[in-house]
């Protein structure tokens, strides 16, 4: 890629834009251990986050959980009634947004999650309403992470060139995606092991303002 600004960056939500990993994760492990499977808060998040519930329950019915057949609805009614009781903005999005408005490159969502749940975690805070209409969703395009499709998608829909957009993604999922579609990828550590982002081609960083730096941009 040039040393030029990228014509598009594509965020990840969960745990880019919003703090909603821990929430979620602890739903997940309450459910596991009504239906009997014990597991810890860390080999759950190194297993699961920036997958797909689909994968959780495989990974779950393989343990030996005793899932009923609607689990899938079932924990995407308690994610989602946790989540309407509000989840944190990552420090520094919104001025990595304002940034990115002032130096006239566009950015979307590329998430695995459902546009009914980034509905709820981003509406309270305004971030909806600056991604309206460029919010890409495994749901609904029916290819997830660590597929490259749905960050192609995106940069298909803006007319730019997978080398000319950058990816910002917190699991290695998704960098494995951002990697896979030939797209610069940051990896956004600012809670997840960094090795794990770097050792699928991410770049790390710790904070939005290392993610501005790392594209050529400052914030204020």
């Amino acid at each position: 890629m040039s040393e030029e600004l990228p014509r598009l960056v594509i965020f990840d939500c969960d745990g880019v834009l919003v703090d909603s990993e821990p929430p979620t994760t602890e739903v997940i492990l309450a459910s596991f251990a009504r239906y009997g499977l014990v597991m810890s808060y860390d080999e759950a998040d190194s297993l699961f986050v920036g997958g797909t519930m689909k994968g959780c329950e495989a990974e779950a019915r393989a343990r030996g959980a005793a899932l009923p057949d609607d689990w899938l609805a079932e924990i995407y009614g308690e994610i989602h009634a946790r989540l309407r009781q509000g989840v944190p903005l990552i420090d520094g999005i919104d001025a990595l947004m304002d940034a990115l408005d002032g130096a006239g490159v566009p950015y979307c969502v590329g998430s695995n999650g459902s546009e009914a749940k980034m509905g709820i975690t981003l509406a309270p805070s305004g971030l909806l309403q600056r991604v309206e209409g460029r919010i890409y969703s495994a749901h609904t395009l029916g290819v997830a992470k660590p597929d490259p499709g749905l960050f192609l998608r995106a940069a298909a829909d803006f007319g730019v060139a997978p080398e000319d957009c950058v990816v910002v993604d917190d699991s290695p999922a998704g960098c494995t995606a951002g990697v896979r579609a030939g797209m610069r990828t940051i990896g956004f550590a600012e809670t997840t092991d960094p090795a794990r982002l770097a050792a699928v081609g991410a770049t790390p960083v710790r904070s939005m303002a290392e993610v501005a730096q790392a594209i050529g941009l400052r914030l204020t």
